[in-house]
């Protein structure tokens, strides 16, 4: 997933602005560079140094503001904003949920899908970011956010349907 520009305009005002004690050491890698290897992370659920290497920054540094952001209640925020905008635009239901098929695999005879009609379609950057939205592995975090934004989309059996679905995986994935 990459952030379009309107979402980056969005997002980049939430983002603290580096500061440089001494002006050594390397030049802070960009931040939308960055932001795109994390989402790309919480989309697919592939361990950090799985990251593509030509398309993002190193593993390493998106993983290292990854912590920073998490420390300091930004990416919350950020994941917040996204998901308000795109609430706005009709793109994103919290109520819509999903398990990847690399966690769990269909039976026979399951339910076959509906076709994507041309609003969602799979390369659109809503599309995209309602993905991040569903994908388990930003649950955690929506979980244990403390923000009344999402707190108040989280209510009734939402949360509990989510930690069940977080427990199931767990119990699939655990190595025996």
């Amino acid at each position: 997933m990459h952030l379009s520009n309107q979402q980056w305009e969005v997002v980049s005002p939430l983002l603290p602005k580096p500061v440089k004690k001494d002006g050594r050491g390397r030049p802070r890698r960009d931040d939308r560079e960055i932001l795109n290897g994390i989402f790309w992370i919480l989309r697919t659920g592939a361990p950090w140094k799985d990251m593509p290497s030509g398309t993002y920054p190193s593993y390493q540094t998106c993983h290292r503001r990854f912590q920073e952001w998490s420390r300091t209640g930004t990416l919350e925020m950020i994941l917040q904003v996204i998901a308000e905008d795109m609430q706005k635009r009709g793109k994103l239901s919290l109520e819509e949920c999903f398990i990847d098929g690399t966690f769990a695999s269909a039976k026979k005879g399951g339910v076959v899908l509906a076709r994507l009609n041309v609003e969602k379609a799979r390369k659109s950057w809503q599309f995209q970011t309602k993905i991040l939205f569903q994908s388990p592995s930003v649950w955690h975090l929506l979980l244990h956010t403390k923000l009344p934004w999402w707190r108040k989309r989280l209510q009734g059996d939402l949360r509990k349907r989510i930690q069940n679905a977080l427990s199931e995986i767990e119990r699939m994935t655990a190595i025996h």
